[in-house]
């Protein structure tokens, strides 16, 4: 089943870069640029509360002790961390990203087994991970069920799939709140504590957002690419975790 034409999560956002072949460069020269400062960033704009939901999403997307997970697009180590203290073993859970400056902070942080790689070109063997989860970055890849379809690869019969992500709230007030909180307030603080590259790094975050497709999108493309039991857990309107399954 190829992917090719399916949506993109968002449109070019000529703000940033022209051309959709350009996003791949400019999201890696970004990341790579705020790494050091992202765990402040993220602590801070979360409240401190982000290692205890990011833990209990994957508990109840299923991860337990003795399976595999992937990371996808593991940043600093996030999501990866919560699920190192789930499965108790660090050789239990791989990371991959594009980011070398991403990758270089995981690596000093965590000590788990770490790949330089795309979401739509996954380096690994087929249904190779009891777990495939991805936080916060299902808006930087190009296409959704090019995606897909390799999370669904990589995944054993059976296996599990968590996507993290925060969606464009719904009614007028609070997407006025949100566009307040996370499109300016947010980016101001991350000035404070980790430059302009910080800064422009959350002011593209929040653009990407409001940018982004409806989530009923985002489940349709992941039945399209042949998962089941597709569902989409919803906190404060603005938190979403998708969850699905690939058949037995």
């Amino acid at each position: 089943m190829a992917g090719g034409g399916d949506p993109a999560p968002h449109p070019t956002l000529t703000g940033y870069y022209q051309t959709p072949q350009e996003r791949d460069g400019f999201v890696q020269s970004l990341f790579d640029g705020a790494a050091g400062s992202y765990d402040r960033i993220n602590t801070a704009f979360s409240f401190g509360s982000g290692a205890w939901y990011r833990r209990q999403a994957l508990r109840r997307a299923g991860l337990r002790p003795g399976q595999r997970l992937l990371d996808v697009a593991v940043g600093t180590g996030l999501v990866a961390r919560e699920a190192v203290r789930i499965l108790g073993r660090r050789e239990a859970v791989t990371g991959l990203d594009l980011s070398e400056g991403m990758l270089a902070e995981a690596r000093r942080r965590l000590g788990i087994p770490l790949i330089r790689g795309r979401a739509e070109a996954l380096p690994v063997a087929d249904a190779s991970f009891d777990m495939l989860s991805m936080g916060y970055a299902l808006r930087h890849v190009p296409d959704l069920l090019l995606a897909f379809q390799e999370y669904r690869r990589v995944l054993r019969p059976g296996g599990g799939l968590l996507l993290l992500e925060i969606a464009r709230p719904e009614g007028r007030l609070a997407h006025a709140a949100a566009r307040l909180y996370l499109g300016r307030l947010v980016p101001g603080l991350s000035r404070l504590l980790g430059g302009e590259r910080a800064e422009r790094m959350m002011h593209y975050y929040w653009d990407t957002i409001e940018a982004c497709v409806p989530p009923a999108a985002i489940t349709g493309a992941l039945a399209a690419a042949g998962f089941e039991a597709v569902g989409c857990e919803v906190q404060l309107g603005l938190f979403r975790a998708y969850s699905a399954r690939r058949p037995k």
